[in-house]
């Protein structure tokens, strides 16, 4: 598998030893805790020493250790744990052929590091997390870590407050090979992650979240580009007070293809214009409760390569704005708006969508008040429409459900929350859309259980998810910032043989350590998020595409 050879080096016990009957655990070793581990590997125990009797043989003695490995692998976490508690040759194999650790990060974490590392010594994901209420890792443990994962290529830090820029820049003078980068609410500041764009010029992704370090108002160092500006490709920013002193990183990533800017203060028109007046590859722009106009978007719409856009609660938005990107951007395929019930964008722009986007599959249009006019066009011209959600709308009704029943042949999956549709609107999806897959209907409050089994026993393939119980129409969050989506596109992904999280399960979102009273208030004004994003998220994976879906 090219992860280790048959033969162990080091001061682990040679595999040429093996035998019918492997050293078993004494009793006291049977447990699962990390204690077993690290009493088994620093065991004296001659493995060639072994008991007389055959009537139990090791049947895994002809296997080889990649095969044994590639086992493993289909294992879940826990399973492993037992596994690697059998004998010295299935930890070593076991430990060898983990690539991905999470672990907390907690400060009397330092002392084992050694021995964790020593054992699971082909680690190339790692995950380091500290709650708020412990005293995480600092510099030093960071830097030893550096040492023994020198092959590290994706590095996760959440809540390691003592980490500072010193550490930040060991790890990256030790670390070149990394391609991502992910942190939330740490401590260092635009010193370390400056080392960080200088020393990896892999990086590929970058995601940033509340990083405390750069809270200094206008006196903040600016960040980047560095030697990573012409390899990263992803940067996700979110919930920062400074966040525009990244703004030389964003301009000068020439290859960028996806960039998520969610609830960072300040004005971000500038920055847009900046890059919208340079050759871009930009395909996916998130942009959430963020200070951004038509002239942003304006800018936005010099990104002749754009396929994604985002607009989630962005108050200064118009209908000019949005026909501008609707005009030029033509290779548009999802689109998102929430409106936020401000009535600032409607027909006019919803027109222009229809007008210009023909590759369009996937629209979300939450807060908005279209009328049949609009809804219309989008239903005729958009021929290759797969997912529409429409949420949180006065003007939604029964003509406007019917005409997309009627219109969206390519429909597959569709979510009508909190509108004024009736049974008689969804008794229209009993012929309409002939590709319907999934339907979805929430708080609409004229709509009853029985039209979703007359509608069950007419498409028995449909899947119909109707909730008649949650009839108060409350306002509608598209977010999914808060451990939805866009972060976990940066992030790394859970899988089968990730290890468990020593001591912790749940990590909350670290101290408020700057924070004024002013911006408090305005994030607190800003929190939440709702049923959409989890919608959309669930219907994407099922389709394998990487944004939300419905």
């Amino acid at each position: 598998m090219g992860q280790y050879s048959s033969t162990h080096c080091g001061g682990g016990p040679k595999l040429r030893h093996r035998n019918l009957h492997p050293s078993p655990l004494p009793n006291h070793h049977r447990s699962t805790s990390e204690s077993d581990f690290f009493s088994l590997m620093n065991s004296d125990e001659d493995e060639s020493i072994l008991p007389s009797d055959f009537e139990n043989p090791d049947y895994t003695y002809e296997l080889p250790d990649e095969c044994l490995a590639l086992i493993f692998q289909c294992l879940s976490s826990g399973d492993r744990k037992k596994c690697s508690l059998v004998c010295r040759r299935w930890l070593l194999v076991e430990g060898q052929s983990r690539h991905r650790l999470s672990l907390n990060a907690k400060a009397e974490f330092l002392p084992h590091i050694p021995t964790i590392f020593s054992r699971f010594d082909s680690v190339t994901k790692l995950a380091l997390r500290c709650d708020r209420k412990s005293v995480s890792i600092n510099d030093e443990a960071l830097t030893l870590i550096s040492l023994r994962c020198v092959n590290l290529t994706r590095l996760k830090l959440r809540g390691c407050r003592d980490v500072t820029d010193v550490g930040m820049s060991a790890f990256a003078k030790n670390c070149k090979s990394l391609k991502k980068f992910s942190c939330g609410s740490c401590m260092f500041g635009a010193k370390g992650m400056n080392a960080l764009l200088d020393h990896c010029s892999t990086l590929e992704e970058l995601s940033v979240k509340r990083l405390r370090g750069i809270n200094d108002g206008f006196a903040a160092d600016p960040i980047g580009p560095g030697a990573a500006a012409s390899s990263l490709k992803s940067i996700c920013l979110k919930e920062l007070y400074n966040g525009q002193c990244f703004g030389p990183l964003i301009i000068g990533s020439k290859n960028l293809r996806t960039l998520k800017l969610l609830r960072c203060l300040g004005d971000w028109d500038r920055l847009f214009e900046t890059i919208g007046s340079r050759e871009n590859h930009v395909a996916e722009i998130h942009l959430e409760r963020l200070q951004v106009s038509d002239t942003g978007l304006n800018a936005i719409s010099n990104c002749p390569n754009l396929e994604i856009l985002h607009l989630v609660k962005t108050p200064e938005c118009t209908d000019v704005g949005v026909v501008a990107v609707a005009r030029k951007c033509k290779l548009l395929r999802k689109f998102h708006i929430d409106g936020w019930r401000t009535n600032r964008i409607g027909d006019e722009g919803l027109v222009a969508i229809a007008e210009n986007s023909l590759n369009l599959k996937e629209l979300v249009l939450i807060g908005l008040n279209p009328t049949s006019a609009s809804l219309l066009a989008i239903a005729s011209n958009c021929q290759k429409l797969e997912r529409l959600a429409l949420c949180g709308s006065d003007t939604i009704g029964d003509p406007e459900v019917s005409c997309i029943a009627t219109k969206c042949m390519a429909l597959k999956k569709l979510c009508i929350k909190g509108c004024e549709v009736t049974d008689e609107g969804i008794e229209s999806f009993a012929w309409g859309c002939p590709n319907l897959v999934k339907i979805k209907v929430k708080k609409c409050k004229h709509v009853t259980g029985d039209v979703a089994d007359w509608l069950r026993a007419r498409r028995r393939s449909l899947a119909v998810n109707l909730d008649v119980g949650e009839i108060d129409i409350e306002p509608v969050d598209g977010s999914a910032s808060d451990g939805g989506a866009l972060e976990d596109a940066v992030e790394f992904q859970p899988i089968a043989n990730t290890l468990p999280i020593i001591g912790a399960t749940d990590i909350p979102s670290t101290s408020n350590v700057g924070r004024s009273a002013a911006a408090k208030s305005w994030f607190g004004f800003l929190g939440g998020r709702g049923l959409v994003a989890c919608t959309l998220r669930r219907w994407s994976n099922v389709n394998g595409d990487s944004s939300e879906s419905l």
